[in-house]
């Protein structure tokens, strides 16, 4: 990713109120994190959003480390969807809440797709701090750019990473705007700016993460 168009969109994410951190990889983003962030907000109780971003900096195995610390788990294997579901509102009430992005554009608006809308929620209400994982990868010129981004890259790989799933865009590796009960893309948003201001906190990574 050219530098000039990484600097546009720093400026742009600004201008619409987000708090930006720039890393050169994610090791970097992961000190970022601790020493710039997380120390200074000191959050007690702690969710997130699925997101490979977040976890190729390997922060939850420091988080969970910290005695101070209430981890909200919303993945655990054995959840009956009641358990899921209970776990996923309390997530909403957490004092941070970290995640990724499916798309970014050079505007400095987030664009992200949801199967139940959890991840989607947590960004846009509820925690007190919001902290995305962002690979410069996932910059594009504009939101047709960036929902074309998520039917033909994120939500297919998305889909192909859940093998209990079964969508056509498993085969296809595109969006077929499918009737599956399966399907991942049923709430689509657009956070244009971060109300309140730099509520959203947002570590750019000079690398290609995620999917």
């Amino acid at each position: 990713m050219e530098q000039a168009i990484i600097d546009q969109t720093i400026k742009a994410l600004e201008r619409n109120h987000f708090e930006v951190y720039f890393a050169n990889n994610r090791q970097e983003a992961r000190d970022i994190f601790f020493q710039e962030i997380f120390d200074k907000i000191k959050p007690t109780t702690i969710s997130w959003g699925d997101s490979e971003t977040m976890k190729a900096t390997g922060i939850l195995s420091e988080i969970e480390q910290r005695p101070e610390c209430i981890l909200i788990r919303t993945f655990q294997d054995g959840y009956s969807r009641a358990q899921k579901t209970y776990w996923r509102r309390q997530a909403l009430l957490a004092d941070l809440f970290v995640t990724g992005t499916n798309a970014l554009t050079r505007q400095g608006q987030l664009v992200n797709v949801d199967m139940v809308g959890n991840r989607v929620a947590g960004i846009t209400f509820g925690p007190e701090h919001v902290i995305l994982f962002i690979g410069t990868n996932k910059i594009t010129d504009d939101i047709e750019q960036a929902m074309e981004r998520i039917r033909t890259i994120a939500a297919p790989l998305n889909a192909i990473r859940h093998p209990h799933l079964h969508t056509p865009c498993q085969t296809t590796r595109t969006c077929m705007n499918c009737q599956s009960a399966d399907r991942l893309c049923n709430t689509w948003t657009i956070t244009e700016k971060s109300l309140p201001q730099k509520r959203i906190k947002i570590i750019l990574i000079n690398e290609s993460l995620g999917l």
